[in-house]
């Protein structure tokens, strides 16, 4: 009885203001804030810095989903380079004779760049499940671009929780399988960020095609919403409802502080 009452005191002592109104802020674990719904059938790796939904059929992950600090942002390390399988993963992830000469680079889901705050986190970036069939021209420019803009909200912001990973389905038919693992080579790609601290509680999505592009990265940006009806993925589910429905449904690039995701 005793932990319930406090439990629920603790609860009540979290009702605080943010743009929206007075809203019941619930502190939430990185990892409540960051991981998707996901249900039991699916294959669920968890590594040093990131969390995966791991998709036999397309020898890729869904979804991974991790959680970004400021201090993080702002370290500094080599990249590792050690494209290698993910031993995690159940029946075995895609291999480097998939990607080899095949035309694709092996693009990053979550960024070595991210990870360059501690050298496991920095080498399991590297494990092929973590990886997806990417043009040259979308991987080495408006995704690394997109990227690094993901940092700068970090280092401005103090913390975010960001999914990123493929969008598949009968609106967004793949563009090709590579390897003798059949690798499928996603048409589009998906970000979305979620700030969950004070003053300015927000979040932003983008969906980008597989291939090079010179528009900015605001023409690409979209509701959590959007991003969420274009995957079938269930975004922040563990925010409290008023929060999410305010945030999830509307995009405010002023909110970035003006300079990023231009």
């Amino acid at each position: 009885m005793m932990f319930k009452l406090v439990s629920l005191l603790t609860l009540f002592a979290f009702f605080i203001s943010c743009d929206s109104g007075n809203v019941l802020h619930v502190p939430l674990s990185d990892e409540e804030a960051s991981l998707p719904y996901y249900s039991e059938e699916e294959e669920i790796i968890s590594h040093t810095a990131y969390t995966l939904s791991y998709s036999e059929e397309h020898e890729q992950a869904l979804w991974v989903a991790y959680t970004l600090t400021s201090e993080q942002a702002s370290s500094d390390m080599e990249r590792t380079d050690d494209y290698r399988e993910d031993p995690a993963v159940e029946n075995g992830s895609a291999s480097l004779s998939d990607y080899s000469g095949s035309g694709y680079d092996r693009g990053h889901l979550a960024p070595a760049g991210d990870m360059e705050w501690d050298h496991t986190a920095m080498s399991e970036s590297f494990f092929l499940s973590n990886m997806s069939p990417q043009l040259a021209g979308f991987n080495r420019y408006i995704w690394k671009d997109l990227e690094a803009d993901i940092r700068d909200a970090a280092k401005t912001n103090g913390k975010i929780h960001i999914v990123t990973g493929p969008v598949f389905g009968d609106a967004y038919p793949i563009l090709d399988t590579i390897g003798e693992n059949n690798v499928s080579v996603p048409s589009h790609y998906y970000k979305v960020v979620l700030d969950y601290t004070q003053p300015t509680i927000k979040a932003i999505g983008f969906i980008l095609a597989n291939e090079s592009s010179d528009q900015p990265l605001s023409s690409f940006a979209k509701s959590v919403d959007e991003v969420e009806q274009e995957t079938g993925i269930d975004f922040f589910h563990m925010l409290p409802d008023s929060i999410e429905d305010s945030i999830e449904s509307t995009i405010n690039l002023d909110d970035w502080f003006g300079y990023l995701f231009e």
